[in-house]
């Protein structure tokens, strides 16, 4: 009996220790899709195209620029503010260079605040869908296309919105492996001197 017992509790706790690898392993995607969905934590949405709807009011958009510590670049945003109508297409563009001798990849992570505007922020077209990747001394205008959703105007607590504020984070990452085979050495291999002779 006993023996019984103990392969019961070494199930259960086996049991146990799968169970919480698998919420571990599932709430990275559920958290980043419920994100997406809500817009909570500053999360945008994207679409393939504009607002069919452009409405007379208009909101002002914030963009902000930053570094993870060890990222070698500078990064900025051309434009510092930009008025546009809630629903009308806006372009901006934000400038990176990297100001070191060998080639650098960059990822960006983003967000609005205030929070309740991430659900209506929505992007077209952004630098930040992809990997970037910057050669020794190169600089780069890259570019975010976005609208403000006109549903924000039923919103509750987007109704009062005057301003929205999108952030970008550039955090380094490894080169791509077609990039990172051109940085490394080739090896040459030395001939020996004959002795013929």
């Amino acid at each position: 009996m006993a023996m019984e017992g103990k392969h019961k509790t070494l199930v259960q706790l086996v049991g146990v220790v799968v169970v919480m690898g698998a919420l571990a392993w599932a709430s990275v995607p559920f958290y980043d899709w419920f994100c997406r969905v809500t817009g909570f934590g500053g999360t945008t949405n994207s679409a393939d195209a504009g607002s069919d709807v452009i409405l007379d009011q208009t909101i002002k958009v914030r963009f902000d620029a930053s570094l993870e510590r060890d990222m070698p670049w500078t990064f900025k945003p051309v434009q510092r503010v930009m008025e546009i109508r809630i629903g009308e297409t806006g372009l901006a563009f934000y400038e990176a260079h990297n100001p070191t001798d060998r080639p650098v990849a960059g990822s960006a992570s983003y967000n609005v605040a205030p929070y309740a505007a991430g659900n209506y922020f929505t992007k077209i077209d952004c630098f930040c869908f992809e990997e970037q990747v910057l050669m020794p001394g190169e600089t780069v205008s890259m570019p975010v296309s976005f609208y403000v959703d006109p549903e924000i105007v039923k919103d509750r607590e987007g109704k009062f919105l005057k301003e929205i504020t999108l952030s970008y984070t550039f955090y380094e990452i490894d080169l791509p492996e077609a990039q990172a085979a051109l940085t490394q050495p080739t090896e040459t291999k030395e001939t020996e001197p004959s002795n013929e002779g």
